[in-house]
């Protein structure tokens, strides 16, 4: 059962609103994704035009290869294949090119962008760079870490030489005196990533937009946060983790699920106040205006896998100081714009943590069928601190969904509504938009009532993930008036 919400500290949701997730990746271009520039300013006008106040997006990270925004080289940094080519040429700082489908041709011509900027940039934008790397304590670690992984030709950097990977100074100092354009390089890509971001985020802000980020719970091991910042995790004197994160088996795996990522040393955290997880805040809050935490019971309790098993099953729950952590957040961050994902099995501590701190939770409709009435994610049982979402980037679109759904399924939810004569997925949206949750979001690929061959993400596979993309040639040209008068119709503008 949910407990009620404490009203001694304010929600982030203070009234009804409705809103989109799609994640920059997913915009049109010429381009190997995505990105900053005229599609995402149209965009913003799209959700504009349809009566949203919100923009929900994945992370922002740099990505692996895996393509997958949850397994970033930083907690910190943004992914330069966000960078809008054409906005670059509009500053003056690299001349046309053609555009390039292929993934390695972003880097090279900010590179190029960078040597355009030394010779043409002016007095302001020279300052502003200067001022971008002085005040951004992250900045140093990461472009040490790409440039070296590169130099390693993409090894994880336990597997660097030792001096590199233990960050000897004579070593890094080396780096730094044979490799400086190179950092530069890097230095700007992020200087470039936060220009266009910020801008993009103002003109979203301007409109009536708020930026709903993302974030999740966990840190990628190879990445530059651990690299750099060792004491703050569980690890052995080589780099190497003691024990992993995962869920343990469950009716969907029954060896549960081995996500490898390093477990954090939480008395450490703990003994200077959580300044990791404060600064970690800070950056995301420059970034968005709202912030969905992935995985947030692991704050309450965590699933500790040893790092030398093969899967999950031989893990154990450890309690985690989430209570204390977020205490020390609200005291430097108020009211916390936090939305807490707490899917799946929520135990009665994990609700008590995210009630406490009047933290929303999330409902997804495609959960909420084939049980009994008091299902958590049927609509009558919602509250108003919640975001309810049709389904989410890890889900089926509700098209292909349904599509897949066994007949008593589908009967199930006609019965629910009344058997509507809309097609899906607008009865789902309708359900999302007339409940009690304060925030409804929608993928885009349910705006567009798209199959399941437009799915983001299959959660336990590495193929073919996070590659999705729509045309505006998909988007009848109705659809935004039609979705501004069902906001209006349910009260969310």
């Amino acid at each position: 059962m949910e407990a009620k919400a404490r009203r001694n500290l304010p929600s982030p949701l203070p009234h009804r609103q409705a809103g989109i997730l799609l994640h920059p990746t997913s915009l049109p271009g010429p381009w190997h994704g995505g990105d900053l520039g005229i599609e995402a300013r149209r965009f913003v006008d799209f959700l504009v035009a349809a009566g949203q106040q919100v923009w929900q997006i994945l992370p922002l990270g740099p990505t692996h290869e895996d393509l997958s925004p949850y397994q970033s080289l930083s907690v910190h940094a943004g992914n330069p294949q966000l960078i809008s080519i054409e906005d670059l040429q509009a500053q003056g700082w690299l001349d046309d090119v053609v555009p390039d489908p292929n993934r390695d041709a972003k880097p090279r011509l900010i590179a190029q962008a960078w040597h355009g900027f030394q010779a043409r940039a002016g007095e302001a934008e020279r300052t502003a760079l200067q001022q971008f790397i002085e005040r951004t304590f992250w900045l140093d670690d990461y472009v040490h870490f790409c440039l070296i992984k590169s130099l390693q030709e993409g090894r994880g950097w336990t597997e660097w030489p030792r001096q590199l990977r233990d960050r000897d100074a004579d070593a890094l100092s080396d780096i730094s005196k044979h490799y400086a354009d190179e950092l530069a390089i890097l230095q700007f890509e992020q200087f470039v990533f936060d220009y266009q971001w910020q801008a993009i985020k103002q003109y979203a802000n301007n409109n009536g937009v708020a930026i709903f980020g993302d974030m999740p719970i966990f840190v990628a091991h190879d990445s530059a946060d651990v690299w750099a910042q060792r004491e703050y995790f569980s690890l052995d004197e080589n780099g190497q983790s003691l024990v992993v994160a995962g869920v343990p088996p469950d009716y969907f795996s029954a060896t549960g699920q081995r996500w490898g990522n390093p477990q954090y040393d939480w008395e450490r955290m703990a003994a200077d106040d959580f300044h990791w997880w404060k600064q970690r805040l800070a950056g995301q809050l420059h970034m968005v205006d709202l912030l969905r935490i992935d995985h947030f019971r692991g704050f309450e309790a965590y699933w500790e896998i040893s790092a030398k098993e093969e899967t999950a099953i031989n893990g154990r729950w450890v309690k985690a100081p989430g209570e204390a952590l977020f205490k020390s957040l609200t005291q430097r961050f108020s009211p916390l714009p936090v939305v807490a994902e707490d899917l799946g099995i929520i135990t009665d501590e994990v609700i008590a943590l995210r009630d406490k701190f009047s933290l929303p939770g999330m409902r997804v409709l495609q959960f909420a069928f084939g049980g009994g009435a008091d299902n958590f994610y049927l609509p009558h049982n919602y509250t108003e601190n919640t975001v309810v979402y049709t389904g989410t980037h890890d889900n089926d679109t509700t098209l292909g969904w349904w599509h897949s759904s066994d007949d008593s399924l589908c009967h199930h939810v006609m019965e629910y509504f009344g058997h509507p004569a809309e097609a899906m997925p607008w009865p789902f949206i309708r359900a999302a938009y007339a409940s009690v949750a304060r925030l409804a979001v929608l993928p885009m690929q349910d705006v567009l009532a798209l199959g399941g061959e437009h799915r983001m993400n299959v959660p336990g596979t590495t193929v073919g993930n996070w590659q999705w993309r729509f045309a505006w040639e998909q988007v009848p040209t109705d659809r935004a008036a039609h979705m501004h008068y069902l906001t209006g119709m349910y009260s969310r503008r």
